[in-house]
């Protein structure tokens, strides 16, 4: 798999969300972020830009894009719960596991798709 400038990005924005999580589980806050309604704005913001970013990528999107689409609005539905409850860490849980879940699935999507469209090496006689 050839890992393109876009898939760079979508991965540190991927970054940028679990890190400050994990770090907000173990210290029950992170700089900026405060509480669960923090956590969920920024996964949201930064969740959003990375399916922008690696949605540009798609050339035909296949039944792994599609998976990875329908997770995406699964994610967003949970991020908008999250921060619309204010305190759930459950819901919190549910939308970080999502954002993962969506990415690791539009990156084997993005690899099968490259896989897919290479040629096939000629027979040697």
């Amino acid at each position: 798999m050839k890992f393109t400038a876009r898939n760079a990005v979508a991965t540190l924005l991927v970054a940028a969300i679990v890190v400050p999580y994990v770090g907000y589980l173990i210290w029950d806050q992170m700089p900026f972020i405060q509480d669960p309604r923090g956590m969920a704005a920024t996964g949201l913001v930064l969740g959003i830009a990375a399916a922008v970013v690696a949605g540009r990528d798609v050339v035909d999107p296949g039944p792994l894009h599609r998976l990875a689409q329908a997770c995406g609005v699964v994610a967003l539905g949970f991020g908008i719960a999250a921060l619309w409850a204010e305190t759930s860490e459950a819901l919190l849980a549910a939308f970080v596991v999502a954002i993962v879940l969506t990415w690791a699935t539009a990156e084997v999507a993005a690899a099968r798709q490259e896989g897919s469209t290479a040629r096939p090496l000629a027979r040697q006689r």
